[in-house]
């Protein structure tokens, strides 16, 4: 049954050419809203905290600060809606998934900023 469903994923999903990113990384997701006709392109920039799952199925979350209150984001990969992906920083994190960011504030909150 999962070779089925590899088959399905492999010849029917589109895949788009996204540039690689890991948890720590601040990059900004165009995405296209639709409000009954009209379609909008509206950003979100933030923190990813985790990339999970594979192939057709995997997701990632991102966190922003809005004012004071953090607000957390999950988008599918192949996502239709996603138009771009931008990579603002590139983080230095030990971890794959990076849930004790929530807790942190002021200049805890920072991370530091991978050197090439």
């Amino acid at each position: 049954m999962s070779s089925l469903v590899k088959f399905v994923e492999e010849q029917f999903v589109e895949k788009k050419e996204l540039p690689s990113f890991s948890s720590g990384d601040t990059i900004t997701i165009y995405y296209e809203i639709r409000e009954g006709d009209k379609t909008r392109t509206q950003f979100f920039k933030g923190v990813v905290l985790q990339r999970r799952g594979s192939g057709s199925t995997e997701t990632f979350t991102i966190r922003k600060m809005s004012g004071s209150i953090g607000v957390e984001r999950i988008f599918p990969i192949n996502s239709p809606s996603i138009q771009k992906i931008e990579i603002n920083k590139r983080g230095k994190v030990r971890r794959a998934r990076i849930f004790y960011f929530r807790n942190l504030t002021g200049k805890k909150a920072k991370i530091k900023e991978k050197r090439n």
